[in-house]
């Protein structure tokens, strides 16, 4: 029997991010290849032509799974019955601007778009923020829609999780698909600790952990740590433009595992409502090791930690209470 579709809503459709995701979606991607799905797409005013561009090409690609397209600039008729809500429309940090300036735009979109969403999205809709400050953006969200269960509103680091899987993947020359279990803690910014203490290489032999086969503590404590932190940079650098297609395709890994589960054994990173778990603050959106199950996520608990691992973890905490207390300043 066909499923009924499932509306997915992807703000700032018109943008990179949003061309490079709107497909993946689409072709099944995101919630399996038996799902048909109904795209609502977001974008502001000026760029409603281009939007409409995006929505002309998905009708051309003849997709099977895509029941249909609304393509708007209004923000009540894009969150309207939504079941999925992407949420990559943000305000980009501009050259000479103040953290705080960056913050207060991005308040004012948030603060919107959840009250768009607490009134209209469809009851236990998820909420995967993209646009940065993710962490921040999600916890503003959170705020403005109180009536979303805090359970599903979370924030993106698996481009980070990804990333991290990818390095020690080339540095050991085996398959991404064999390395698991690596660890993005805290926030989606320079200050995230991309942790390998557990993580594991599928060999023939067996599982092997990470360290034990990278044998050199100093990369994974230096190097490899900073190539993930500023990996976003490295790619702007290289491209001249911001990650799109791995931001995509890490934002459908997300929104797939926590909807239709981890594999056993495996847990993900994602960017989520802080119960006080591994000794961070409650009440912050932070990266934890998660398995997914039932549409669920736990945090994964009981694992050991390290002094080292511990100062970093407290360090990228710090860093999402400041931001949580200048993005309030900026709703007085």
């Amino acid at each position: 029997m066909a499923k009924d579709p499932v509306r997915v809503l992807v703000t700032g459709a018109a943008g990179q991010i949003g061309y490079a995701l709107v497909p993946l979606i689409a072709r099944g991607a995101m919630l399996g290849p038996d799902q048909p799905v109904i795209l609502h797409l977001l974008d502001i005013p000026p760029a409603a032509e281009s939007l409409n561009g995006v929505k002309m090409e998905l009708v051309d690609a003849a997709f099977p799974l895509l029941k249909g397209v609304v393509a708007t600039t209004d923000v009540v008729e894009a969150c309207t019955k939504v079941n999925i809500a992407v949420m990559v429309g943000g305000f980009p940090r501009k050259e000479g601007m103040e953290r705080k300036d960056v913050m207060s735009k991005n308040v004012s979109i948030y603060k919107s778009q959840a009250s768009a969403l607490e009134q209209h999205a469809a009851a236990n809709c998820k909420v995967l923020v993209v646009a940065n400050p993710a962490n921040t953006n999600a916890l503003i969200l959170k705020e403005f829609a109180p009536s979303i269960p805090e359970k599903n509103i979370t924030c993106l680091t698996r481009l980070d999780h990804n990333r991290a899987l990818g390095q020690i993947a080339e540095r050991l020359n085996v398959q991404v698909s064999d390395v698991k279990n690596v660890i993005i803690w805290g926030n989606h910014s320079s200050t995230q600790y991309p942790d390998v203490s557990h993580a594991t290489v599928i060999a023939q032999e067996g599982e092997k952990s990470v360290r034990e086969l990278v044998a050199d503590d100093s990369w994974l404590r230096g190097d490899f740590i900073t190539t993930v932190q500023q990996r976003g940079a490295a790619i702007i650098k290289a491209r001249k433009l911001s990650s799109a297609l791995s931001a995509a395709s890490s934002a459908c890994d997300h929104i797939r595992d926590w909807v239709l589960g981890t594999p056993e054994g495996t847990w993900v990173s994602m960017g989520v409502y802080s119960d006080g778990s591994y000794s961070i603050p409650a009440g912050l959106i932070y990266s934890f090791p998660v398995t997914c199950r039932n549409g669920e996520w736990s945090i994964v608990q009981g694992l050991p930690i390290d002094e080292f691992s511990r100062n970093k973890m407290d360090s990228t905490a710090e860093e999402l209470t400041e931001e949580k207390t200048l993005a309030y300043s900026c709703l007085t």
